[in-house]
């Protein structure tokens, strides 16, 4: 999500403490929040896709690969 975005949400937060948002205001909102939401998740996922642990045995299971399938949407 880039730095615009990220701006539009803020000001119509801004706008909805201070004087409310019109319908259409509203319904932007909501879909830049889901964005922003979504895009938060799969940084997420993608960071914890990355992780690698050390098993009790020794070996090295990659978290992505154990689970990664498991949890997407």
């Amino acid at each position: 999500m880039d730095h615009l975005k990220i701006e539009r949400i803020n000001t119509l937060a801004r706008k909805a403490k201070s004087e409310g948002l019109t319908k259409e205001e509203k319904k932007e909102q909501a879909a830049l929040r889901r964005e922003y939401v979504e895009t938060i998740r799969m940084n997420l996922r993608t960071q914890l896709d990355r992780i690698d642990i050390q098993e009790k045995d020794g070996t090295i299971v990659n978290l992505g690969e154990k689970y990664g399938n498991k949890i997407r949407h």
